[in-house]
Order: C-alpha cells, then sequence, then structure tokens
C-alpha cells in the first residue's frame, strides 16, 4: 500500500481542478507515487477519508470545501491512527491553506510540501446543534448573514473567488437582513442582542479575501471570534470594505473577542456556514450551537 492517498474533487474551482491535477500525478510519481481518488458527490471525501487507515498521508486537492470534508473523514480515526494531512488548493477560496501559509499559486510546491513537508500541529473546531448533530471545521464558522451569503453564492455560476463572494455579499446587503435575538455565552463573557452575524474564526481569512479575524492562528488553543449588532443596509456595506481588509476590528459595531468554546441560542432560525461548506440552512431550523476547540487535533504536513 502507498504510504500517501490523494483526494481530489474533479468539480472544485467551477472543474478548472481538473487539469491541475492531471498535471501533477508525474510530479507526484517522482516523489514516491500515491494512491488516487476522485469525488463524486458531495460527502464522499468524507467518506475515502474515513476509510484511509494505514496511510502515513492524506493529501486533499481541491479548495476549502474539499479540504472540510476530508479532515471530516480524517477525524473519524482514531487520533493515534490518523493519517497527517497534506493540502493543494487549486480552489476557489484555499483560506485554510492561506493561514497555514502553503503556497497557492504554485501547485507543484504545495505538492512537495504536501508530501515531503514536516509535519505540524494545527487546531481545529467542532460544532454541535440542539439536536446533537455535529461536525468540524477547519477554518471559520459563519452564523448568520455570513452563511446567508454563503447561501447566495450557490447561485452564482458566473463568477469564481472572491468575485463571486463580493458579488453575492452584495445581494445580500440589498436584501436587507434582519439580525435576530442572540444569546451568546463564551470563555469569561457573553451578550444578548440582535445580531446580525457571529463567526467563529480558526484562521484569519474566508470568502477568498475577507481578513475576518487578522490575528486569529490555527495553533494557539484559541478561536478569535468576531460579531456584528444590527446595522443598517449602508452601514453593513461600509462594513463590508473593511472586512476585506482586517480594518473592521476598529469599528464601534464590529466586536472581537476570544474563547474556547461558544454557546449561541437565537430567536429565529440562522443558517450556518463551515469552512464555506452549509452546515445549516434556514429551513433545518437551528436555533442552538455549541462551538469548541480542539487543541492540536490535526497533524498537517506544510
Amino acid at each position: 500500500m502507498h504510504k500517501a492517498l490523494m483526494i481530489f474533487n474533479p468539480e472544485s474551482n467551477h472543474g478548472r481542478s481538473w487539469q491541475t491535477v492531471s498535471d501533477l500525478r508525474a510530479m507526484v510519481d517522482t516523489l514516491g507515487g500515491a494512491d488516487w481518488r476522485g469525488t463524486e458527490y458531495p460527502g464522499h471525501a468524507v467518506e475515502i477519508a474515513a476509510s484511509a487507515h494505514g496511510y502515513d498521508t492524506v493529501v486533499g486537492l481541491g479548495g476549502d470545501g474539499t479540504i472540510h470534508e476530508v479532515v471530516n473523514g480524517l477525524m473519524q480515526i482514531p487520533a493515534e491512527e490518523r493519517p497527517h494531512l497534506g493540502l493543494v488548493p487549486v480552489g476557489s477560496g484555499n483560506d485554510f491553506a492561506f493561514a497555514l501559509g502553503v503556497p497557492r499559486d504554485n501547485a507543484q510546491d504545495a505538492v512537495r510540501s504536501a508530501l515531503t513537508g514536516e509535519p505540524r500541529t494545527v487546531d481545529i473546531g467542532r460544532i454541535t446543534d440542539g439536536a446533537g448533530r455535529f461536525e468540524y471545521f477547519t477554518n471559520t464558522c459563519g452564523i448568520g448573514f455570513d452563511a446567508a451569503i454563503n447561501i447566495r453564492t450557490r447561485k452564482i455560476t458566473w463568477l469564481h473567488g472572491f468575485a463571486m463572494y463580493l458579488s453575492a455579499t452584495l445581494q445580500s446587503i440589498a436584501m436587507n437582513f434582519e439580525g435576530p435575538l442572540m444569546k451568546v455565552t463564551y470563555d469569561g463573557g457573553g451578550f444578548e442582542l440582535p445580531t446580525m452575524m457571529v463567526i467563529v474564526g480558526n484562521g484569519p481569512r474566508e470568502g477568498g479575501g475577507f481578513m475576518i479575524a487578522p490575528d486569529a492562528r490555527v495553533d494557539d488553543g484559541l478561536f478569535d471570534f468576531v460579531y456584528v449588532t444590527q446595522v443598517s443596509r449602508p452601514r453593513m456595506l461600509q462594513l463590508m470594505t473593511k472586512f476585506m481588509n482586517g480594518t473592521h476590528v476598529r469599528e464601534p459595531d464590529v466586536h472581537l473577542a476570544q474563547t474556547t468554546k461558544l454557546h449561541l441560542e437565537s430567536a429565529r432560525a440562522v443558517p450556518i456556514h463551515l469552512d464555506g461548506e452549509l452546515f445549516a440552512p434556514y429551513e433545518a431550523n437551528v436555533h442552538v450551537v455549541e462551538v469548541e476547540m480542539l487543541a492540536g487535533a490535526l497533524r498537517v504536513r506544510v
């Protein structure tokens, strides 16, 4: 059995990653070879990674969604047997790769790091809803307006990457999203206010370019989370331009804190995304979630 398993999503980045994967096969062979598995449906990478017993490294080739699935599969393997994670960012956002410092514009360098790099211990998060359903995330957990944007991106097929997220953001602001009353408790604090969004960051960036939690680190054992209380449409538009470069941290409507866990109760059902993947659409009727830090749960080759 080969020591490495390469899991790729042929549909990643609107199908653009297929050619990249084809070009990388010869290089992987020169580095010792690997087994290759392509995903065929949503959730398939979870199943493939969960059955990767005996491999030293499992490499996800795709965007944040592919890596999200691979990690949720790896977490089903006992810690002492769990393969290292490698990532080759050929998707549209690649925000977890950004957090790790993995090359995002040179797939060959990323492959070399994924197969031969030194393992690094990183944190991940886990969210559990009121029904006991849980899922892991590597980079960000977005609740409220942030997830409403994510839902809207799925209807945009003519753009990709940051342009797609920006278009979805502008559309969501135009829809005049109203924040429900949220009661949130976290390490050493809490609030109960009408809240537009809560974003729990393990890494600093999401949406391919929004610097949501500029100081977040994936190996410090802490989440950096951001919440925005109810604001007007013009104000939300103004804030979004600041979220792009991280200057929102100085705004009075924007609040930042650090925590290892967070409990949230919402008066209305809230949408939730994890690493850009939808955990809870509105119709899931999720009102209560618990988010917790799993410090050092993953070993990544970088």
